[in-house]
């Protein structure tokens, strides 16, 4: 990217905001500010709102990779994929799940527009790589593959001027971080391969510091980077903004009404309203209703539903309500979710049991599998029942465990993690059945020693091996759990964020219940229903079709 002069994003009052634009964005994640750009770059006037007093969303706290299939970043590094590879995948991994929300025409219109949004980002001075080893979630189905999740480069900070200080920069590390390093920082004391991958990392980190630059990495990076080309286009950001309600004539959206600190007023926007602003996951109200769960959510704090409800009134219609981007998180007291378990449940030398002391989902999956699983697990009140990942010396002291970086002590003072000398001492700790777990463990070690996991399958998959140890042997996800002392870490069913929302079409426009366009409506990113339907097909699934598809909605508004 060229230098861009030092800059800020205020908390801006209405009456700093433009009376009227073409293009009024709702949200400053991944997908609003890829609104912003596309419709500035299409020649319209365009203003961003954030209900916050921080800019970035979700994306920012994110590993900030984009699932974008048949990309030219990977092209150019020599990884082949097609049109016809992409959408066969999306079939045999979607499926019919998407409902509405994810028919041929919503997939063709992703896959297609991949390549000239990517090619325009970086027209616009963005920088990416591919996470060439990390697969598809499926990559055993048709059209499957590695390398299709792309990031930007570590970003200097500093280029933001002031604007930085109203980013959500605390929740993005200040290292310059790549997902190309998580998965042999894992095990960055215990291979080869990992601890070169981690000198690497220092080497990068230390070679930023002593040229004076303030690098961030992955979800840092990506909001970082788009927001310098927001800036850059000279589009107003208004923090600390929320949106109202819609303004209506004739059965199109034309505006807005906004508030900031109990202060009304009315924006007109020509051309339409793109509501980019998040889905419901810290809406209590709304998790127990449509997902049984009050809700532990990795999702930024404003991600309360209120763009999905206010479509609502307007007629919007809404898809996949029941639905999240699962995967297991830690919960500590009530105080929400403190850490997404990824790697830690997929090493090897560990087990996730639930109460009766039995295994029930291959530990390995996808995240979003693995959360499906946690939910089918009720007891008679309907709450989700306990589950507990189990490990033992070798994986606590192998491996890189993220959650005791976000706060042992703590977890341990809640009862969120337990840790025993024996087996029958963590059971009785935890309340797990101690004859189930005697039982399920000693059938997983002698899985561990041939290899094979009759019951889940373990291991099997590309992906399953993507976190795992090489150095272990038959099976690089299975080590036997055998040595003490021994360490158990409530789950709960976490989630990235909702999945449900307002009802786009292939142009991001939002429809009616009659499945007809509301004219000026459009939504991306999480306020919109998921393209990728009850799955995650690959890594960045989330963010990828949030960019995509607000690019879409602000192009065609800016044509209106």
């Amino acid at each position: 990217m060229t230098a861009m002069p030092a800059t800020t994003v205020p908390a801006a009052s209405p009456e700093n905001l433009p009376e009227e634009v073409d293009v009024l964005v709702v949200g400053s994640g991944g997908a609003g500010l890829a609104a912003a750009i596309a419709a500035a770059d299409a020649g319209a006037s365009v203003a961003v709102i954030e209900s916050t007093d921080k800019w970035g969303g979700t994306t920012m706290r994110s590993g900030g990779g984009m699932w974008l299939p048949g990309n030219p970043v990977m092209k150019r590094a020599g990884l082949p994929d097609s049109r016809a590879e992409a959408l066969e995948y999306l079939e045999a991994s979607v499926g019919d799940s998407g409902g509405r929300a994810s028919t041929q025409a919503h997939r063709a219109a992703f896959v297609d527009a991949v390549t000239p949004i990517v090619n325009r980002l970086e027209d616009l001075g963005m920088q990416f790589a591919t996470a060439q080893a990390y697969p598809d979630y499926y990559p055993e189905r048709p059209g499957g593959k590695a390398g299709r999740s792309i990031e930007p480069l570590p970003y200097n900070a500093k280029r933001l001027g002031e604007a930085f200080n109203t980013s959500r920069h605390q929740d993005s590390l200040p290292v310059p971080t790549m997902n190309a390093d998580f998965y042999e920082l894992a095990r960055a004391w215990s291979t080869p391969s990992g601890l070169v991958r981690g000198a690497r990392l220092v080497g990068r980190t230390l070679a930023g510091a002593a040229s004076g630059k303030k690098l961030y990495g992955m979800g840092g990076a990506l909001m970082m980077s788009l927001m310098e080309i927001v800036l850059s286009q000279g589009t107003p950001v208004a923090l600390e903004t929320s949106l109202v309600d819609l303004v209506v004539e004739n059965d199109a959206v034309v505006g807005a009404v906004v508030e900031h600190v109990g202060e009304r007023r009315t924006i007109v926007a020509h051309k339409g309203v793109v509501l980019a602003a998040g889905g419901f996951a810290h809406r209590t109200e709304w998790r127990e209703r449509h997902h049984g769960v009050p809700g532990w959510s990795a999702a930024a704090e404003g991600d309360l539903g209120t763009a999905i409800e206010i479509g609502q009134r307007h007629g919007a219609a809404v898809e996949l309500m029941d639905d999240a981007w699962w995967g297991a998180g830690v919960d500590t007291e009530g105080e929400g979710m403190n850490g997404f378990v990824l790697s830690e449940r997929s090493m090897p030398y560990s087990i996730v049991v639930g109460d009766d002391g039995k295994r029930f989902v291959n530990e390995s999956t996808s995240y979003v599998d693995f959360g499906h699983e946690m939910l089918k697990r009720r007891d008679e009140s309907g709450a989700v029942r306990p589950a507990w990942l189990i490990h033992e010396a070798r994986g606590r002291r192998r491996y890189l465990n993220t959650l005791a970086l976000q706060g042992g002590k703590k977890l341990k003072e809640s009862g969120t993690l337990v840790k025993a000398d024996t087996l029958a001492e963590l059971a009785e700790q935890t309340g797990i059945d101690p004859e189930g777990l005697r039982d399920t463990i000693r059938r997983f070690n002698g899985f561990a020693r041939t290899g094979i996991d009759h019951d889940f399958h373990r291991g099997d998959s590309l992906y399953d091996r993507y976190y795992s140890d090489p150095l272990v042997h038959p099976n690089p996800n299975l080590g036997p759990i055998e040595r003490g002392p021994f360490t158990a870490i409530r789950l709960v069913p976490g989630d990235l964020g909702t999945k449900g929302g307002l009802l786009p079409d292939a142009d991001a426009r939002v429809l009616n219940d009659e499945g007809e366009p509301i004219p000026g409506l459009y939504a991306a990113g999480n306020t919109a229903a998921s393209l990728m339907g009850r799955t995650y097909p690959g890594p960045g699934a989330t963010i990828g079709q949030g960019v995509i598809f607000g690019w879409l909605g602000a192009t065609h508004a800016a044509s209106r």
